[in-house]
């Protein structure tokens, strides 16, 4: 049979094959993109919580557990074995057990010396799990206001597009001059320059803010509004909290240690005392063999003659001096810090709810009656031109009102937030 003979036999076949094929890759479900859940700042703080820097200062504070329980131990007892000379008959052989015994309180300094480093490493975990959280509620809200600089910035060059359209339209109509068109095309460079920009700052406020909570910038979507400024809380009890927390709790903890170093080292003062018990066999020359059996007992003390530790407990005080000055320093920059906070806090929410409730609506209002008047041949270019750059201006403005409200507000929670970080 002629092989030309089968194609059209084998043609129906193939294009049914290719029919099914076809169909059954359509009729597969197409891949859908990840779509990442919106990230509320609860949960953003949590995780940045679980990141290497804290689960560091969290180890830290577990050695420092581990040390305190180790400073309670006596010292232990030494074993001695001792042989005098080497003939049969004419040596000896004691065995003695020796057992320090520690006079002062030493033991007692030294379990507060150890609890009170614990402690500064506990005060080190809450600083840094109070500034974490700052830094988070800091990122998260310049993240949000970013987002909001960029729409703007989007909606800036959507409208001095539109203005470069009216422009050309009155150019051509002979109405304007060709100046007033290039102007409109200026100012819409202008405007795309703003709005790379605004996603250029855009991208870094996501990296800094996925780097803190350990996820990848463009999968980061945010829960949250960069206009919900709470209200100022009351100073006085933000000056309370400063005084247990943060910087001065660390200060203080510092204080402690210092001086329960000091109790060590008057402590060490006292010299210890060392108890021997024992056995001493001694040969018998004649028989030349073990011979009698006699106990040891016997007491050391070491004489403080020329080191009675006076350099040591000198230090230890100047540095618990030190400390305390140090504690005085904290508590007054702290309260100086949470005063200047709060006062930027307050004025700059002042700031973005004049500018939201008086300025940004009269200023678009302008612009609009301006563009209007434009159209009908009654105000310049220029005209619309400023009118549009003072409503662009009272609006960015006010951005930038809200993200330093925001950081003031962070810096009050860096000082005094809440007790639990996590919350």
């Amino acid at each position: 049979m002629d092989p030309r003979s089968m194609r059209p036999a084998r043609m129906p076949a193939a294009f049914l094959f290719a029919f099914l094929v076809a169909g059954g890759v359509a009729a597969q479900p197409a891949p859908t993109e990840a779509v990442a859940a919106p990230l509320t700042l609860a949960d953003a703080i949590r995780h940045a919580l679980e990141q290497p820097a804290v689960r560091a200062a969290a180890h830290e504070v577990a050695a420092s557990d581990a040390a305190a329980g180790q400073a309670g131990n006596y010292p232990n007892p030494a074993l001695s074995w001792l042989r005098e000379g080497q003939q049969a008959g004419t040596r000896s052989t004691t065995v003695q057990i020796s057992q320090p015994i520690e006079l002062g309180g030493k033991r007692q300094a030294r379990i507060a010396l150890a609890r009170s480093e614990a402690d500064v490493a506990r005060s080190e975990l809450a600083l840094r799990r109070r500034a974490i959280r700052a830094d988070v509620i800091a990122a998260w809200y310049t993240v949000l206001v970013a987002q909001d600089s960029q729409a703007l910035a989007q909606e800036l060059a959507g409208l001095a597009q539109r203005s470069v359209d009216v422009a050309a339209r009155r150019v051509a109509a002979g109405k304007v001059s060709p100046i007033d068109e290039t102007r409109a095309r200026l100012g819409a460079v202008d405007a795309a320059t703003e709005l790379t920009r605004a996603r250029a700052e855009l991208d870094v406020a996501r990296a800094r803010l996925g780097a803190l909570v350990g996820a990848a910038p463009p999968s980061i979507a945010l829960d949250g509004a960069a206009d919900a400024l709470p209200a100022p809380p009351p100073r006085p009890a933000l000056q309370a909290r400063v005084a247990g927390s943060g910087a001065v709790a660390r200060a203080r903890s510092q204080l402690a240690a210092q001086e329960a170093q000091a109790g060590v080292e008057r402590a060490a003062r006292i010299p210890d005392l060392t108890v021997t018990l024992g056995s001493q066999r001694e040969d018998e020359p004649e028989l030349r063999r073990p011979g009698r059996r006699q106990a040891v007992f016997g007491i050391s003390v070491p004489l403080p003659l020329f080191d009675r530790n006076a350099g040591r407990l000198a230090a230890a005080l100047r540095r618990t001096d030190k400390a305390r000055d140090e504690l005085t320093a904290a508590e007054r920059a702290a309260g100086a810090d949470l005063d200047a906070a709060w006062t930027r806090y307050a004025a700059a929410r002042e700031e973005a709810t004049l500018l939201q409730r008086d300025a940004i609506p009269h200023a678009y209002s302008a612009w609009t009656l301006t563009l209007r008047g434009f159209e009908a041949g009654k105000f310049g270019f220029l005209d619309v031109l400023d009118a549009q750059r003072t409503w662009f201006q009272a609006r960015m403005r006010r951005a930038a009102a809200l993200l330093a409200a925001w950081r003031a507000y962070t810096d009050i929670e860096r000082l005094a937030g809440a007790d639990d970080p996590s919350e």
